[in-house]
């Protein structure tokens, strides 16, 4: 699914065959998770090959890396560069990217001492439309953000979003909807989450989540069509039978919400500003133009 025997990746300043590629079994990045890495998609658009976003992504690794102490002296520009060049040599338009920091062998628990970029790259073209989601609240809590570096997106913190999601379909759901540690709701596993009510979008605050990229651009998005929302805390049962609502992130671009705990949302996804939402981020990262947006979608 990921490569096959052609395929290449970026090891370190050097392309190699993926099936070549190696790492050392006694590093702390595979014993601990102290690893950071990215999530980062391109497309095919009109102007050729564009990686959505690529500054923006690139600056946060580097500051997961700071966050976690790794020693890492790759510029976002050599990174961007390195990236469209990985592209180019696999052949891929519409893909997904992972950029991964790992550490040299230390068996200790102290900081890395050398630290290694691996950018790997896959064909990715799901289409933004997946199947509307059954959720549940998960028993799992989202890492208390005095025990981690919750802004940082660090390998080691994923074990946690396995296990909610592991809990959601165990139990028939599709996704988790995780809370931090005082009850409010955080994010998906992987994604953040917005819900619609009356006319406007609300989504956590920041303080117990990963604030994404996409995130962000939801927020672009609703400036340039004027769409109303709040950042705030809020506990699941406020989300529970809201007129709508989505998870956002990278690789899932904008997904529709079906119900929450077996609550289903009130309206149409149709017919809600949230699918309009979902319309205008497809149109963003293929179009690349906000004025685009405004003139196609506001009255749509």
């Amino acid at each position: 699914m990921y490569y096959n025997d052609d395929s290449v990746l970026f090891f370190d300043g050097e392309y190699v065959k993926a099936k070549e590629a190696k790492t050392d079994l006694y590093g702390q990045s595979l014993h601990y998770g102290y690893a950071v890495f990215e999530g980062i998609k391109s497309y095919k658009t009109a102007n050729g090959t564009k990686i959505f976003k690529a500054e923006e992504h690139y600056d946060r690794l580097r500051k997961s890396a700071e966050a976690m102490h790794m020693p890492f002296h790759y510029s976002t520009e050599e990174m961007v560069e390195s990236t469209y060049k990985l592209l180019e040599i696999n052949n891929l338009s519409n893909a997904y990217i992972r950029p991964l920091v790992i550490c040299s062998p230390n068996m200790s628990l102290s900081k890395g001492q050398k630290s290694y970029l691996v950018i790997e790259a896959w064909n990715w073209d799901n289409g933004y439309l997946a199947n509307k989601l059954r959720i549940m609240t998960s028993s799992f809590q989202r890492p208390n953000p005095k025990a981690f570096k919750i802004e940082a997106k660090v390998s080691g913190h994923y074990v946690n979003s396995i296990l909610a999601c592991q809990e959601a379909k165990d139990k028939g759901f599709d996704e988790a909807l995780v809370l931090d540690e005082k009850g409010n709701v955080a994010e998906s596993s992987g994604a953040n989450v917005f819900y619609e009510k009356d006319g406007k979008l609300y989504t956590p605050q920041k303080g117990n989540i990963l604030p994404g990229i996409t995130r962000a651009t939801v927020f672009e998005i609703c400036n340039q069509l004027g769409i109303s929302y709040e950042e705030k805390l809020f506990m699941p049962q406020e989300m529970q039978g809201a007129d709508a609502a989505f998870f956002c992130g990278t690789a899932a671009e904008i997904v529709a919400l079906e119900s929450l705990d077996n609550i289903p949302f009130k309206i149409d996804w149709e017919d809600s500003l949230s699918a309009k939402i979902q319309q205008a981020y497809r149109h963003l990262v293929v179009e690349e133009n906000y004025s685009y947006l405004k003139s196609n979608l506001q009255n749509a």
